[in-house]
Order: structure tokens, then C-alpha cells, then sequence
């Protein structure tokens, strides 16, 4: 899965489509939220998955709510900024890392035109087990999530070379 060349740069085709496209379904998917779900109003989809919009004023779980819009907004910029750094730098993990990188961009970007526009995110994919709430979430938080995964497939995996060839088990 990984390749041992260097991850395509931020402004490539396959980094800006990817940070872009993240950004764009993540909007439009907010949007139809906003315009379809009644806040708080709960609508299963699959056993552990309804559809239940929310307005987030923090980051993950709510964590740092009373913080207020403009340091999260700072944070948010210093962090994308850190993450855009590790990018540029990168040696190793080919197109695989390119797009880890892209979508903790365009997932951090989603939430961030939140923020500035409405002063909160908007969550409506709410993840249960019967009555037990695991989380609210939306796609920039999916793609936050999922970045991180590849990368740590791709960097960390447990039995990876550390001689330059980047292989992967399996791959």
C-alpha cells in the first residue's frame, strides 16, 4: 500500500482535489442537514447510526465548548499550519500519504468555514449502541479521522521496513 517516494506536495493535483473535494461533500452534506433535520430530532438509519443534527461550539465531544470562536479558529489555523509543515517535509509514503495529509486538511477546513460563518459546527451523524451515545460527528470529522488512519498505516504500521522501501504487510 505505502510507496517509499515522497508524498505528492499540497498544491499537487492529487493534494488540492482531495482537500478540495473533502472541503465541497463535507459543506454540501452540512448544508442538507441544516436544511432537511430538525435540530435534536433523531432519524435511524442503521442500528448504531441516526441522523441527529447538532451545533458543536468546541472540538471533538464538545471539549474546549467555552473557549469561545476566535481561539478556536486560531487553533485551528496553527494546527492546520503544523500539519501542512509535516506535508511539505515528508520523504516517504508516496500517493497513500498524500491523501492522509489532504483529508486532515479538508476535514480541518470543513469545520473551520463553520466556525467563522456560523459560530459552531454542524454534527448529524450520531453513532449509538441502543441508548448509549458514542458521538455526534460529521464528514471534515470522518476525513479527520480517516487522515490520521492512513497515515499511521503507513508510517507506523507494526513490521514496516525502516530501510527506505515502504512496504506494508499485505501490500
Amino acid at each position: 500500500m505505502a510507496e517509499h517516494h515522497r508524498p505528492d506536495g499540497p498544491i499537487s493535483w492529487l493534494g488540492l482535489s482531495t482537500v478540495a473535494a473533502t472541503i465541497a461533500i463535507d459543506q454540501g452534506s452540512k448544508q442538507w442537514a441544516e436544511a432537511s433535520l430538525a435540530q435534536g430530532e433523531s432519524i435511524d438509519v442503521l442500528p448504531i447510526l441516526s441522523l441527529y443534527r447538532v451545533h458543536n461550539p468546541g472540538i471533538a465531544f464538545s471539549f474546549l465548548a467555552d473557549f469561545g470562536v476566535l481561539p478556536l479558529i486560531v487553533i485551528t489555523i496553527a494546527i492546520t499550519l503544523v500539519v501542512l509543515t509535516f506535508w511539505r517535509t515528508a520523504t516517504e509514503g508516496g500517493r497513500w500519504a498524500t491523501v492522509g495529509y489532504a483529508l486532515i486538511i479538508g476535514g480541518a477546513l470543513g469545520n473551520l468555514v463553520d466556525r467563522i460563518i456560523h459560530g459552531h459546527v454542524v454534527d448529524f451523524l450520531f453513532l449509538h449502541i441502543g441508548d448509549r451515545t458514542l458521538f455526534v460527528f460529521n464528514l471534515a470529522d470522518a476525513a479527520l479521522t480517516l487522515g490520521p488512519a492512513i497515515l499511521i498505516i503507513i508510517y507506523l504500521w507494526p513490521g514496516k521496513s525502516r530501510h527506505g522501501d515502504g512496504a506494508v504487510p499485505g501490500s
